[in-house]
């Protein structure tokens, strides 16, 4: 039996540039895979961190991801979330490959923002401020500017370092970039952070802005505050999801700042038409879904499939 192919994360990103991830992901939207049906993931502590089972099916595959959270790699040079992806034939579920997990989240977890961006926010934002300093801050920049004309970048970040070192990488990339304390009056802004409390004052955010918040998953944890929640349209990408892990959305609605209805839809809903933008801010709430993976993960091996 032939040697299972792997995907690692240089071979992932040539497979699939930043754009096709986006598109890929909103043809299985709008091909009819509905978010709220994909099963929810076991989250099991262990002494380093987190263990994250997330399995999913679409289409001609199943496939799943067995990720680490490790608080502590950082401090290690190692990266905070660790990973393989395995995919499968969905009527036989016979492996088809594997995949790097880090370099598949670092991928799809700034287009699924940056989809949510392109239906959310308006055509012509140029400005864009990002909080944090770390592969997603970065993915955050790039999959922006792949639906927007981005043309400035603010970087918030806890090490004044780190900051200014990523401040220069865009503005290498040809972008406008400084540093600063808050994200001011950017039309979009994206939390990319390990923070667990706001990160912000949300009333500062002015009517319009599109706020993305990715970097928590636990319901006692966000980046985001009761002020900015509560006054814009909120989507998310499955209500099932939200509800049980994003503590930017279950925090205030344990406050009772909102209830359940607040939510505007999901991420489908959303590419679909469905979600009226209010004339408040708008906000984007991700806790990263295996269906996520797998698409990206069965576009990456049919490509893969076409070139070997």
């Amino acid at each position: 039996m032939s040697a299972l192919p792997y995907l690692d994360g240089e071979t992932l990103r040539a497979l699939v540039p930043t754009a096709r991830a986006i598109q890929v992901l909103e043809d299985a939207l709008r091909g009819g895979l509905d978010p709220e049906k994909t099963p929810p993931r076991p989250i099991v502590e262990v002494p380093a961190g987190q263990l994250l089972l997330m399995p999913a099916s679409w289409g001609r595959y199943a496939g799943i991801k067995v990720a680490g959270v490790v608080p502590g790699n950082p401090a290690r040079g190692l990266p905070r979330i660790q990973g393989t992806y395995l995919l499968m034939d969905g009527p036989t579920l016979a492996p088809l490959a594997a995949l790097d997990g880090i370099a598949l989240t670092s991928l799809r977890t700034p287009a699924v923002s940056a989809l949510a961006v392109r239906h959310l926010s308006g055509p012509g934002a140029e400005t864009m401020a990002v909080f944090g300093t770390g592969p997603q801050a970065w993915g955050h920049v790039e999959a922006f500017r792949a639906v927007r004309p981005v043309k400035r970048v603010t970087v918030i970040g806890r090490d004044p370092r780190r900051a200014e070192a990523l401040a220069a990488r865009c503005a290498d990339e040809g972008l406008q970039a400084d540093t600063a304390a808050g994200p001011g009056a950017a039309e979009l802004v994206a939390c990319c952070t390990t923070a667990r409390v706001p990160l912000f004052e949300g009333r500062l955010v002015p009517d319009g802005a599109t706020v993305v918040a990715v970097g928590s998953h636990e319901p006692d944890v966000r980046e985001i505050d009761d002020d900015l929640v509560a006054r814009a349209t909120v989507v998310v990408e499955a209500r099932g999801a939200a509800l049980a892990e994003a503590g930017d959305l279950i925090i205030p609605l344990r406050n009772g700042t909102i209830t359940t209805g607040h939510l505007a839809g999901n991420l489908r809903e959303l590419v679909d038409g469905l979600v009226p933008r209010g004339s408040g801010p708008r906000v984007f709430k991700s806790v990263g879904m295996a269906w996520e993976d797998l698409v990206v993960a069965a576009a990456a091996y049919e490509a893969w499939t076409r070139v070997r």
